[in-house]
């Protein structure tokens, strides 16, 4: 049997402790996981939440690019791949994936190396590598060509994978996520940018930071979520959905390495490489999204995405709309998405 056609336990085996690398063994910290970001009481979700929920949706698991990704699958019709942003997981498109899949797509909303119900690997958390996944989830989905919708982290990831394999990408949506050389500019020159990655300055301590994450029933990601909203908060049942996703063992560690990569790269030649690369002309349609009270990504750092891009291009500033457009105003921006989709099927 093909591991895309395993059945789906009833309860997620990612918070079991150990984890399964990206040659198939498992992996195991101090505590029973790979990165020492609890795995104690305080640092585990309880055994009734499932990172599976229920829905329209399907849950299954694929093989790509040497790991095992998690995905929620609904509809049918051309493909449309969501990919979330930190510190959520699949679940962040679950309004888009009804909506998408009732206009006649294919929806499929993946959690990414590390993250929610997928393999959390040693390594292999660069964003060359995880943009390979993303591209490498395409294909295994039986794919040649995908609309690919990504947020802030995974939007910096769709970037990358338009430029690295522009054949699979039909056309981009970028959410509340610069053009990796515009980021890699601000975080160099622009202070009010800096200040508003404090959080991520603080990610590159050893080990503090994962247990500072998973404290207090993760705490501290719930109060991320809530300042970094516009006028329209997240539901209730979506914040305690991501403080809980957070506590999975090894969870903390796997989805704060990309940002280890980011900064600690800057000066070092895989990241000088990286953003040469990066000046590559994107040829897919690109819709931009941005909230105009996002307090994470400033909106002037993600403006200019478009220079980059040689092929139509969107830029959409939504006013009030903090760090998540899909969720604060899920009606506007699927609207938006499903016109930009719609425009270039062919």
């Amino acid at each position: 049997m093909s591991l895309d056609q395993k059945p789906v336990p009833a309860q997620p085996s990612a918070g079991s402790g150990d984890t399964a690398s990206s040659d198939g063994n498992t992996v195991t910290g101090d505590n029973g996981t790979a990165s020492g970001d609890g795995g104690n009481a305080q640092g585990t979700p309880p055994a009734a939440w499932d990172v599976r929920q229920a829905g329209p949706w399907t849950h299954r698991d694929l093989a790509a690019n040497g790991a095992r990704f998690h995905i929620a699958e609904l509809g049918e019709g051309p493909l449309v791949l969501l990919v979330h942003g930190w510190p959520e997981y699949w679940w962040a498109w679950r309004h888009q994936l009804t909506a998408l899949a009732e206009a006649g797509y294919r929806a499929v909303a993946l959690d990414l190396r590390g993250i929610g119900g997928s393999d959390r690997t040693p390594r292999g958390y660069d964003p060359g590598n995880l943009a390979l996944d993303i591209t490498g989830v395409i294909r295994s989905l039986g794919e040649n060509r995908a609309h690919l919708v990504g947020h802030a982290s995974g939007g910096t990831l769709s970037w990358v994978a338009a430029v690295m394999r522009p054949s699979v990408i039909q056309s981009l949506t970028v959410v509340s996520a610069a053009h990796p050389r515009d980021l890699r500019r601000a975080l160099l020159t622009d202070r009010r940018q800096m200040a508003a990655f404090e959080h991520i300055l603080g990610f590159q301590r050893p080990w503090i930071p994962e247990r500072r994450l998973v404290a207090d029933d993760a705490a501290l990601v719930g109060r991320y979520l809530d300042a970094w909203t516009g006028r329209n908060q997240l539901d209730r049942a979506a914040v305690a959905a991501y403080r809980e996703a957070i506590r999975i063992p090894s969870t903390a560690h796997c989805s704060i390495e990309p940002y280890r990569w980011l900064l600690r790269s800057m000066a070092r030649p895989d990241g000088i490489q990286f953003a040469r690369r990066m000046k590559k002309p994107i040829t897919a349609p690109t819709l931009h999204v941005q909230g105009a009270a996002d307090p994470v990504l400033l909106s002037h750092t993600a403006l200019g995405g478009g220079e980059y891009v040689a092929a139509p291009y969107r830029w959409r500033l939504m006013p009030g709309i903090g760090h998540f457009p899909h969720e604060e105003a899920p009606e506007q921006f699927t609207a938006e998405l499903l016109d930009w989709i719609g425009r270039h099927k062919d």
